[in-house]
């Protein structure tokens, strides 16, 4: 195309719109910009561009871009536009021009390719000015997941490590996260940890998350505790009103419509029970709302019904607070307080609009309901009868991997009688659903009780026992069912979660961008046998740029040993360094360290 323009070379400045778009962190060479924002090209030209050149853009980004889905955009020099793409000059000089180009506030996001037309005389050049990633804006007020408060963004949206809560409601325990989204051999395969049915590019920040632990969920599996997101954006196709946090969960428990997901699920509409909106809302509410049923299966195959509790589930949902690693309790968020006449009046609400009887069934059913067979619906009782002993089961010890498990069954007679206690004990390894992946240990007794007489069974789960049957949730559930000739069946239960031994970071010196610093790791074998071929990991967004492994190939029983290893922070501010010491012989040991990281000297 003789006597056309030509440009000779494109400059995205890097380094100024990665700042200005709050980019910087991101360990990418790609362009990385949020939606709703200005920025800053410089194109520079063979020949000097002329007044009557004229200049138009083409933004497309997916497979098959088109105008009519947002994947494409036409756009002229010098346009304003108020609702879309535009590019306007900032000044001209012989062979060079400055761009200002702003992106429409609900762009589609993802990966982007920037094609320029040029019009000069009779001829016309195209050429493909970059590639750039567009991501969604919580800085910008007119996106949907603007949040207004900067310290929060920082949390949500900038921040590269978190705390994950877990264990029982009486012992929370605090786990490092690394997320991972400023790195770019993460990336892809961390973000389908974070979110689920969104449409997005493979970056991860793509709204402000909120990560969030019930430490009693039950549903169709008991779990001790389960994770989810909260991802903030407005609700245009709910109204103004369920703006803000709204559920995602990755780790779905059922199918919604044939899929394995769960939300965009409001949490307004689950405080207030409006749980035929969109989406999934009934699932959740039920989540942290629904009663937990015991039942006892019978050898017989006949199952009894023991009790109902109306409280015990969805409590302490947890999540990390604001600039620190504590743990917020936002449960308030989710409901009103157990037992409260609004809380009652939501829980009414929803059953009327899931057209349930307070009984849990459903009022109209589209179509004939499968009725039990007679043998089966004799089979499954609802003891009116209340137990005439009670029972629990408590440690002696803090239970420690590698060590003996001490537990007592303490047992009461609640009668003036004498009464004969048929006791049958089971341990078994379970995961945090509870469901069970082996039996650890099983006995049964008769336990003779005198009139209002206590007595306290003493055992023990060694550490023989359930070394090989331990999973990396280190949970074992203990029951025991006791039974007399009078008075319904007891159910006594005890989750157990065991400690990790202790693994301690010692940082030997100030942490300051591009100086080395050593660390020091105390860590112990925590079986009374040999353990080889552990390895000790580390791993820190800004600290380390990969993982670090450091083979130990031997350990004697109960040896305590130290490694010491380099880390030179890259990056400035709050940084998480985690460590943690895997084995076959155990579940992983973690121990984690907060590091104010300095600004190069």
């Amino acid at each position: 195309l003789a006597g056309s323009q030509k440009i000779t070379n494109t400059d995205w400045h890097s380094k100024l719109n990665k700042a200005a778009h709050h980019t910087s962190d991101y360990n990418s060479t790609q362009m990385i910009l949020r939606r709703g924002q200005a920025f800053a090209i410089t194109l520079n030209f063979q020949t000097t561009v002329q007044p009557e050149d004229n200049f138009t853009f083409i933004a497309s980004t997916g497979p098959s871009p088109a105008e009519s889905q947002q994947t494409k955009a036409v756009f002229h020099l010098s346009e304003d536009a108020a609702n879309g793409w535009s590019a306007t000059q900032e000044h001209c000089e012989p062979g060079c021009m400055s761009l200002i180009i702003v992106s429409p506030a609900n762009a589609i996001i993802g990966r982007y390719k920037l094609k320029i037309r040029i019009v000069s005389g009779n001829k016309t050049s195209s050429a493909l000015l970059g590639q750039f990633v567009l991501l969604f804006n919580p800085w910008c007020p007119n996106d949907d997941v603007y949040m207004a408060d900067e310290k929060e963004r920082q949390e949500y949206v900038l921040n590269d490590s978190g705390i994950i809560f877990q264990g029982k409601e009486k012992r929370i325990q605090q786990e490092a996260w690394n997320y991972g989204q400023v790195s770019t051999e993460n990336r892809k395969k961390r973000v389908s940890q974070r979110i689920n049915s969104t449409p997005c590019s493979e970056m991860q920040d793509v709204v402000s998350f909120n990560i969030l632990k019930n430490q009693q969920r039950r549903h169709l599996a008991h779990l001790n505790f389960h994770v989810w997101n909260e991802s903030w954006f407005t609700r245009r196709d709910l109204g103004s009103f369920y703006d803000g946090w709204q559920v995602l969960d990755a780790t779905p428990q059922e199918k919604s419509k044939g899929i394995y997901r769960c939300g965009p699920a409001s949490i307004r509409a689950i405080k207030e029970g409006d749980v035929n909106l969109d989406y999934d809302s009934s699932f959740v509410f039920a989540a942290v709302n629904a009663d937990c049923v015991t039942w006892i299966q019978h050898s017989n195959k006949r199952k009894e019904r023991i009790y109902s509790n109306t409280r015990k589930i969805g409590k302490c949902i947890s999540t990390k607070a604001v600039g620190t690693n504590t743990r917020v309790d936002v449960t308030d968020n989710y409901k009103y307080p157990e037992g409260s006449s609004k809380e009652r009046q939501v829980y009414k609400k929803a059953l009327k609009l899931l057209d349930v009887k307070s009984t849990g069934r459903r009022k109209k059913v589209t179509k004939p309901r499968r009725r039990f067979p007679v043998t089966r619906r004799q089979n499954m009782t609802t003891t009116t009868q209340k137990p005439t002993v009670s029972g629990k089961l408590k440690l002696d010890a803090p239970p420690v991997i590698g060590q003996d498990i001490l537990l007592t069954l303490a047992l009461q007679n609640l009668t003036a009688d004498f009464k004969t206690i048929k006791v049958k004990l089971k341990a078994l390894a379970v995961l945090y659903t509870r469901r069970p992946k082996a039996e650890i240990l099983q006995w049964s007794r008769s336990v003779q009780l005198g009139s209002e007489e206590v007595k306290e069974i003493s055992f023990k789960i060694s550490y023989s026992q359930y070394k090989n049957a331990l999973l990396d949730d280190r949970k074992i559930l203990v029951i025991a069912v006791c039974e007399a000739r009078q008075g319904a069946s007891l159910l006594v239960e005890k989750d157990i979660v065991l400690q990790d031994p202790f693994l301690t970071i010692e940082v030997l010196g100030p942490t300051v961008v591009h100086k080395a610093t050593k660390v020091l790791v105390t860590f112990t074998n925590p079986l009374s046998e040999v353990v080889t071929d552990c390895v000790l990991r580390a791993e820190g967004s800004g600290l380390l740029k990969e993982q670090l492994n450091i083979n130990v190939a031997r350990m004697a029983p109960m040896e305590t040993s130290t490694a010491e290893f380099e880390i030179i922070p890259y990056r400035s501010g709050i940084r998480q360094l985690q460590v943690d010491l895997a084995c076959i012989s155990f579940p992983n040991i973690k121990g984690f360290v907060m590091l104010d990281v300095a600004p190069a000297q």
